[in-house]
């Protein structure tokens, strides 16, 4: 599968071993029958993507991810602003570490450019599955992103 993944920080915090995470969003997006892969993931403050969230969708809250979907069928495509902040305090309320929050909003953004949805509780409960399932992906280790 065709695929760049790009990441661009507009804070203090950057990703350690940017490859594994690379590898793991191909190997999410092999599980859904992905085409190809072209995403770039912004890390950024609250204020920021506050910014966004009231220019883009006119809602005036904050949020940990916006993700804006160009992608066309099975070709992804898309850009995904995350608040670093709200990761943060997410992982606190939830009681989970940093990564794996960090994780499940990755996953969450990749999976709606997928097809995914969480407009109901039946379909938030399909996605949180799906972002518990990416989430084990993280931590299994392949020879080729392409063997999932």
């Amino acid at each position: 599968m065709e695929s760049q993944i790009e990441y661009i920080y507009e804070t203090d915090f950057s990703l350690n071993e940017e490859n594994r995470y690379s590898s793991w969003l191909v190997r999410c997006s092999n599980r859904y029958g992905a085409d190809s892969l072209f995403l770039a993931f912004a890390f950024m403050d609250d204020k920021a993507l506050h910014a966004l969230n009231l220019q883009h969708l006119q809602h005036d809250t904050l949020t940990d991810i916006i993700a804006f979907d160009d992608s066309v069928g099975k070709e992804i495509c898309a850009n995904i602003a995350i608040s670093v902040e709200r990761i943060k305090a997410n992982a606190l309320t939830y009681s989970v570490s940093f990564e794996t929050e960090l994780l499940r909003v990755m996953a969450h953004g990749l999976l709606h450019c997928l097809g995914f949805s969480d407009k109901t509780s039946a379909a938030v409960k399909e996605m949180r599955a799906e972002e518990d399932f990416c989430i084990s992906l993280f931590h299994v280790e392949h020879k080729n992103a392409t063997d999932v």
